[in-house]
């Protein structure tokens, strides 16, 4: 009886153990926990976007996958967080694609001015061939996945001094940052560019060392630049935007159908991000008017044709070809 009753108790610490063994792969399948890193602030679309992002991740691999968002460089610097792919110790990132030029120098076509008509241009890219090809580059040499691109804004001119046209920007002190594609469209206009630290061109544009500078909308709102210059002239030189990279590691587990869900929920996620800059953009130029300054449109044409001229692709590591074929994009 005693032999029966032990070995009855052992048959149900077995099954017990068991379920336990099987709960607890469950809990361990179901809670993948990954890291999503940017730069930006709370308060942006990107972090807005990349939060909603993490949860429908969430929601739709039935909790498999629990996603935390560190804003704010809290993992890191942008240069840190695209470290981390290939460290480990992120799983997911925002950023720009001048650092994904880093391991493969054609991507960065897309900074060259002129690139991008608009906003819809720029997501009408990132469904055409050439973004696969130029994305499988960056696969190729980096190891990580680019999954989706958000429009961060155009970079526009303010100034001081009244500019309708390229040559009007011959000699103008302008602050530009020392990145090669933002100083293409005034060098080959003819300014005389400062690379001024961030936090000091409100001074500078201030007390005049530099009479102008160039940013997305946002920022010169954010930045109050307004108070200090004249004019906003419409260059739409850039059109910057942030890649959604998956480090390699993790697209590799993937499943197919675990692939095709993070990709179209981060592609939903970049889509809702541009809505919002694109509304918050189109107010910006009446806020402006208010300020008191002159909104001026331009032949971006014009200006284009002077770059092309001046500027040529090589020297960045890009390829013109890349170059045609994005324009060709409907």
């Amino acid at each position: 009886m005693e032999e029966k009753s032990v070995l009855k108790k052992m048959t149900i610490a077995a099954a017990v153990s068991a379920v336990t063994l099987l709960a607890a792969t469950q809990a361990s399948m179901a809670q993948t926990k990954l890291k999503w890193a940017h730069v930006y602030e709370t308060s942006e679309p990107f972090h807005t976007a990349s939060v909603w992002a993490a949860q429908e991740i969430g929601k739709r691999t039935n909790g498999r996958y629990a996603i935390d968002v560190y804003p704010a460089s809290q993992l890191g610097k942008e240069a840190d967080i695209n470290q981390g792919l290939s460290l480990g110790s992120v799983d997911i990132i925002i950023s720009g694609s001048s650092f994904a030029a880093k391991s493969f120098p054609p991507i960065g076509v897309t900074y060259y001015p002129y690139t991008f008509r608009d906003a819809d241009h720029l997501l009408a890219y990132t469904k055409s061939d050439i973004f696969k090809e130029l994305a499988k580059g960056y696969e190729d040499k980096s190891g990580h996945h680019i999954v989706a691109v958000t429009y961060y804004g155009v970079r526009q001119t303010s100034s001081n001094k009244p500019i309708k046209t390229c040559a009007d920007m011959k000699g103008l002190k302008m602050r530009v940052p020392d990145v090669p594609a933002y100083l293409a469209m005034p060098r080959a206009c003819g300014a005389n560019t400062a690379p001024i630290a961030f936090a000091e061109v409100y001074l500078a544009l201030q007390n005049g060392t530099v009479e102008a500078q160039e940013n997305p909308l946002t920022t010169i709102e954010a930045k109050k630049f307004y108070e200090v210059q004249k004019h906003i002239v419409l260059t739409g030189h850039i059109v910057d935007h942030l890649n959604t990279v998956i480090a390699g590691a993790l697209w590799k587990k993937l499943s197919d159908e675990d692939k095709k869900i993070f990709t179209d929920v981060a592609q939903e996620a970049a889509a809702k991000a541009t809505g919002e800059i694109k509304q918050n953009e189109a107010k910006l130029v009446a806020f402006f008017k208010e300020k008191g300054l002159t909104v001026t449109e331009v032949d971006k044409n014009e200006f284009r044709d002077t770059v092309l001229k001046n500027v040529s692709f090589e020297t960045f590591g890009y390829r013109k070809a890349d170059w045609e074929k994005i324009q060709a994009v409907k």
